[in-house]
């Protein structure tokens, strides 16, 4: 039996296929469109670590098609070297350069000497984290700590700012993990990545949104002190529940002026639960650093005036499927996600293990506090309460 042939994507069709992955359409879809599945799909797009290859052109310095052939009717007519390089602008050396590549007088042939250049130009160029060792292994040991390229990239530039060797952007880290063709970082630190996928994903892809019910007595985010907005003031903070398998939960929260994290183990969700974890946390920090909490709209906050009453700070609720208005708290959820994935159990960790997830995120530095360190940051407003 014949082995069926593999079909191969057009030039056309694979352009469609990186638009649509760069609109945030998913697999299954792409191949559906293509009659593909999702599979084939996915292998056009990993190696280039789904992101869409810059389209290749020839440099302006370089020798094109047309030259070629005019250099291929010089021959025929029995020009000299001199003559058509005069001919074409160029220096005799070029010419005799092309003619020493491709063949020689008797044998050159314009478009064939055209595609072997075009095929010699694929060579991959060295980029930065290949070319400067120290650089590489200062990448790949933050990495292995979980930052983010980002984090990364921004702690690089504080804390080098007049050492281009020592600096880097973060898409040059992305592409170096995601790539397969540069093999500069070992592919396992993509493990150490917070999304934990081996391909890139277009920004334009969004999650599900999760509809909560309405409690009694809750105090609209939209009557939260314009203080609290603007994350001037410290001691305003966000908290949720992160979800896992078995019914287990762990409470985060996080310090909208330092981004700090807090997390505490609970048994459920059940609202006593909760805010018995939450009112033991807030006093665990000092009275001056504890104003508020703003939440969204589930269940476990129905005991919310039983918080207020042992902190005395108000407690906020979130608009309807409304996630960003708690944009600290879901950015660290998902930071979290690294180290407890969905669909696994939760209760497993011990307080400890949470304190110790908690001192790493604490100890990252963030774009969003010019790449100080939450932990630095929420030092300074414990000094100022002293």
């Amino acid at each position: 039996m014949a082995k069926r042939r593999r079909r191969m994507f057009t030039a056309a069709e694979s352009a469609e296929v990186w638009d649509r992955w760069q609109r945030g359409e998913g697999l299954k879809l792409i191949g559906r469109v293509f009659d593909r599945s999702s599979g084939a799909i996915f292998q056009h797009l990993k190696p280039h670590g789904g992101i869409r290859p810059l389209p290749r052109r020839r440099s302006r310095r370089t020798l094109s098609l047309d030259d070629r052939e005019e250099i291929s009717r010089g021959l025929a007519c029995g020009l000299s070297l001199r003559s058509i390089a005069s001919a074409l602008g160029r220096a005799p050396s070029t010419v005799s350069r092309e003619l020493r590549r491709n063949g020689g007088y008797r044998r050159y042939r314009a478009a064939a000497a055209d595609k072997r250049a075009w095929d010699r130009a694929l060579r991959p160029k060295l980029c930065k984290l290949a070319r400067l060792e120290e650089l590489r292994q200062l990448v790949a040991a933050k990495l292995h700590d979980n930052w983010s390229p980002e984090q990364i990239a921004g702690w690089l530039k504080h804390t080098y700012p007049d050492d281009e060797a020592h600096q880097v952007s973060h898409e040059t880290i992305y592409r170096s993990l995601f790539v397969q063709a540069r093999g500069v970082l070992k592919k396992d630190l993509q493990a150490h990545l917070r999304s934990g996928r081996v391909i890139r994903r277009s920004r334009q892809a969004s999650g599900k949104s999760d509809a909560r019910d309405s409690l009694a007595d809750m105090i609209s985010i939209r009557e939260r002190p314009a203080s609290v907005e603007d994350r001037a003031v410290p001691g305003h903070w966000e908290g949720d529940l992160l979800c896992g398998s078995s019914n287990s939960y762990i409470v985060t929260l996080v310090e909208r002026h330092s981004r700090y994290v807090l997390l505490a183990r609970v048994p459920n969700r059940d609202s006593q639960s909760v805010i018995t974890a939450l009112i033991d946390q807030a006093h665990r920090l000092p009275d001056e650093l504890i104003k508020s909490l703003t939440w969204d709209r589930g269940k476990e906050m129905a005991q919310h005036k039983r918080f207020t009453l042992a902190t005395d700070a108000a407690v906020y609720f979130c608009d309807p499927q409304s996630p960003w208005q708690r944009g600290s708290n879901e950015n660290t959820n998902g930071l979290l996600r690294q180290y407890f994935p969905k669909g696994t159990n939760l209760s497993v960790h011990s307080q400890e293990r949470l304190d110790e997830v908690a001192r790493q995120l604490n100890g990252r530095p963030r774009k969003t506090l010019g790449f100080e360190t939450p932990a630095e940051r929420f030092e300074a407003c414990v000094a100022m309460t002293d």
